[in-house]
Formats: structure tokens, C-alpha cells, sequence
């Protein structure tokens, strides 16, 4: 009966965080937030049980599939271009939070500075979920989203490396070169690991031509990376992050089309799934926590002061940290970022299910637990509404734009030409004296017609274009081969 339960949950869990996520995207509101709150509102149902997230879940059921989806869409070019920032950002920026809040929280709360350093940790990365979520909904440009999502994949492991070291400072059994040696291992280790099981995998994926096995194997992918790293004491983040990014960029080497495309397809739902469900867990915990804290002992004022000066300090280490080094570099003469994009990346603080799961790690023994995953509770809660809610204003303020569908679409028709004059060259090599003229000819006509349809697109009104996978009009069609001949505007 217990197991029907369960099941019974499981289903009404899922369901009614995709019909939440759905509301929210027919009505343009934060997916996060609109979940979170459903979560408060029904924790608070006589029929709704007390939830409880365990943290092994997260870390070891949520976090690598949700961190590999992402790295599988990280294009590697954009993160080495990016590369100064996205380390500021996920190292730095995390552990100059982590020490702000620390100072903070040790000065207001009767608590060891370890203690402090911990909750710092829990509340420094930023999630991901969130702040792609608005970013797709708002429509930012393309250079702010890529160093959003690249920060990401990152921080996490930075955060998670700096709790481990203070629950063992907690203990008294750490000094700074042990820390030290924590993030060399962790990250280091954590990179040897994720390629070395990324090179495995590609030797597997590249002899299986069924699409279903193939994808298969791609679930099983983030797991595999993540639990030989913390086996051994490496960051399982990093490992699930690097061997995503590698399988990501040679995909079209070692796999066919249609294997590509049932990946895509199942990630996509996976992560959908798992985003939607999480944050409505942490609305259906809020109750819970909020009471544990409440009856702590502490006193009330203190506690209620406590919260809000800690959602101040993580609200504003980041535009601190994001703007210091621009306006460094303006006063030089060497500035050259904008102010509108260091403006948005340091309000894209948005924080979740990672700090969650994070403050579940605390030992029992931690002075003040209960009011610590309050605070936690309160960051997460507190941004999603704040910044969550004003980053679309934000954005609008600015008068920034995401990528134009025109330039994206000229972009592809240029990609295509390329490939096309390529491709016909290579064609010509290979063209033998038995190759039957109807043939190369089959072949020649394919590749002039998907180029021709990429540039005819450009030149019609939206509501008439027609990709190229589904056809064009006959007339169109016309147009595109005379065109050939002469061949497109521009090129």
C-alpha cells in the first residue's frame, strides 16, 4: 500500500508541476517563482504531507543530469572566449559571497565563524534554472545568457568544495593547505575524471548506430562521470560538467542524425521534468522549515533581522563583484563592456534548488540548524521574488535585445552557402567515370535547394516562410534555382 502511495505522489507531483510550468509560460511569468509559490500555498493543505528532500537525492538523482543537460549545449568556442569571466564569476564572485555572508551571519548569530563560513557556501552559487528561465522569456541578448548558463556549470563545484571544507573546519580538523589541496583535487581531479569518462564513452557511443541504445547510454552518462569523482574526493560537478561539454562539441563526429536528435528530445523532457519538480519541493517545504526555525529558541527579532541583512549581503556581493572590475577598467581608459550588461549579469543572482540541497549537508550538530536552513531558505525565496521578478524590468529599462530572428536566419544562409560550395567541391573529387549522372546530379540539386530555401527565407514576410526541412512553394522553389545560377545577393 505504502509503494501505491508513492506512486500516487510521484504522479501528482509531476503533473502538477508541468500544468504550473505550463500556466506560467501561456501567461509569461517566472516558471520558478510560480512553482515556489504553488509549493507555500499547498504545503499548507491538511491532505499534503510533510516533504522532506533528502540532500542524497538531489546531489546524486538531480544535480548531474540537470548540470549535463546543460553542458551538453555549451558550445566550447563561447566558453573560451568567455573564460575570464566565467571563472571570475564561478570562483571569485562565489567566494567573496560565501565570506560576505560569513561575516555577516557570524556577527548577528551566536555561532562559530565555520559555522559561518558554511551558510555562506549554501547561499553563494547562483541557479541556473532561474536565471535561463527569464533569460529565454525576456529575450537577452545572446553574450548574457551564454555567461549566465557557462557561470553555472561551475560555481556549484566552487560552493560545494567550500562547505566540505568548513564542516571539516567545524570539526577542528582542517588547516589552509588542506583546504587548498580540497579545490586543487576537486578540481583537477574532477577534469581528468570527466574527460577520461567522456573518451570512454565516445569509444562505446561511436560503435552503436541504434538510436535508442545510443540514448541509453547518454542517460547513464552524467552518473557515470559523477560518482568515480566523489568517490574519489574529486568534485563530481566538474566531472559531470567536462565530460558533457566534450560529448556536446563531437557529437556530430561519433553520431548519427537520428541518434542526435532522440538525445536532444530526451534531455529536454528530463530537464523540464526535474526543473519544474524541484522547485515546487521547495515551495512544499517552506512550511516545515519556516516552523523549525520559528521554535528554535532564538529570538524572533534577531532571527527576522538575521534573514533580511543575509539576503541583502548575497543580493549585493554579486553587483559589487560584477561592477568593481568595469569600473577599473573604464577609469583606465581600458573599459569596453557595457554598462547595461554588467548591469544585468550582476542582478542575475537568482538562487535554488543547489542551495537547498546544500544546507541539508549540514551535520546534525551544527549550532542553530534550523535557523540556518531558514536563512537558505529565505535566499532562495527572496531572490527568485526580488530579482527574479524585476530582472524582465530590468532588461526592458535597458532597452536590450536578444537575438534577432533576421541576423540568426542570414547567419544560417551564410553557414549553408559555405557548406555548399564545400560540399559540391568535394562532390567533383569524388565523382567517378561509373557514377551514375542521375545521381550526382540528385545530389547536386539537394545541396543548391537547401542553400537557396535559407536565402529565400530572409526575403519573405514571417508568416510565409517555410524551413527548408518541409519544403517550399513551387514558385519559390523557381526563384531559388534561378538565383543559383546567378547565385544569392551578397555572396
Amino acid at each position: 500500500m505504502l509503494v501505491v502511495h508513492v506512486a500516487i505522489g510521484v504522479v501528482v507531483l509531476i503533473g502538477s508541476a508541468t500544468a504550473l510550468a505550463a500556466l506560467a509560460r501561456r501567461f509569461g511569468v517566472s516558471e520558478p517563482l510560480v512553482l515556489t509559490l504553488a509549493g507555500v500555498a499547498a504545503s499548507y493543505l491538511p491532505m499534503v504531507p510533510q516533504v522532506h528532500l533528502e540532500p542524497e537525492v538531489v546531489l546524486l538523482g538531480l544535480l548531474p543530469p540537470l548540470l549535463y543537460t546543460a553542458a551538453l549545449r555549451t558550445s566550447l568556442v563561447d566558453f573560451k572566449d568567455n573564460l575570464r569571466t566565467i571563472a571570475s564569476l564561478s570562483v571569485g564572485l562565489v567566494l567573496f559571497t560565501t565570506f560576505a555572508v560569513a561575516v555577516v551571519a557570524w556577527w548577528l548569530l551566536p555561532i562559530p565563524f565555520a559555522a559561518a563560513v558554511a551558510l555562506g557556501a549554501v547561499v553563494a552559487p547562483p541557479d541556473a534554472v532561474a536565471a535561463t528561465a527569464i533569460a529565454r522569456r525576456t529575450g537577452m541578448p545572446r553574450s548574457i545568457v551564454t555567461v549566465l548558463e557557462d557561470e553555472s556549470l561551475f560555481n556549484d563545484a566552487t560552493a560545494l568544495v567550500s562547505l566540505r571544507s568548513a564542516i571539516a573546519a567545524m570539526a577542528g580538523a582542517v588547516t589552509v593547505v588542506q583546504i587548498g589541496g580540497d579545490f586543487l583535487l576537486a578540481a583537477v581531479g574532477g577534469a581528468v575524471i570527466g574527460a577520461a569518462v567522456a573518451a570512454a564513452l565516445v569509444l562505446v557511443r561511436k560503435r552503436i548506430s541504434d538510436p535508442v541504445l545510443d540514448t541509453s547510454a547518454s542517460l547513464l552518462a552524467p552518473f557515470v562521470a559523477y560518482l568515480p569523482a566523489e568517490h574519489f574526493h574529486a568534485s563530481g560537478v566538474i566531472a559531470v560538467v567536462v565530460c558533457g561539454m566534450i560529448l556536446g562539441h563531437g557529437a556530430q563526429r561519433w553520431q548519427g542524425a537520428a541518434s542526435r536528435v532522440a538525445e536532444t528530445t530526451n534531455w529536454r523532457t528530463i530537464q523540464f521534468i526535474l526543473e519544474s519538480t524541484v522547485f515546487l519541493i521547495i515551495g512544499l517545504q517552506v512550511r516545515w522549515i519556516v516552523e523549525g526555525a520559528w521554535h528554535s529558541g532564538l529570538d524572533h527579532t534577531t532571527l527576522l533581522v538575521t534573514a533580511a541583512a543575509v539576503l541583502a549581503a548575497v543580493m549585493l556581493a554579486r553587483p559589487i563583484w560584477v561592477f568593481t572590475p568595469v569600473l577599473v577598467a573604464r577609469l583606465f581608459g581600458r573599459g569596453t563592456e557595457p554598462w547595461s550588461h554588467a548591469a544585468v549579469v550582476s542582478w542575475a543572482g537568482m538562487r535554488g534548488v543547489v542551495t537547498l540541497a546544500a544546507v541539508l549537508l549540514l551535520p546534525a550538530s551544527t549550532p542553530h540548524l534550523p535557523v540556518l536552513e531558514l536563512l537558505a531558505l529565505v535566499v532562495v525565496g527572496g531572490t527568485l521574488l526580488v530579482q527574479g521578478t524585476s530582472l524582465p524590468w530590468l532588461v526592458r529599462l535597458l532597452r536590450l535585445r536578444g537575438p534577432s530572428r533576421a541576423e540568426d536566419a542570414l547567419a544560417k544562409a551564410d553557414l549553408l552557402q559555405q557548406a555548399t560550395a564545400a560540399g559540391l567541391a568535394e562532390l567533383d573529387k569524388r565523382i567517378g567515370p561509373d557514377t551514375p549522372e542521375p545521381v550526382i546530379e540528385s545530389l547536386r540539386q539537394r545541396l543548391i535547394w537547401r542553400t537557396n530555401a535559407a536565402w529565400e527565407r530572409l526575403g519573405r514576410p514571417e508568416a510565409e516562410q517555410v524551413t527548408p526541412d518541409r519544403g517550399i512553394p513551387a514558385a519559390t522553389a523557381g526563384h531559388a534555382r534561378r538565383r543559383t545560377r546567378r547565385g544569392p545577393a551578397g555572396a
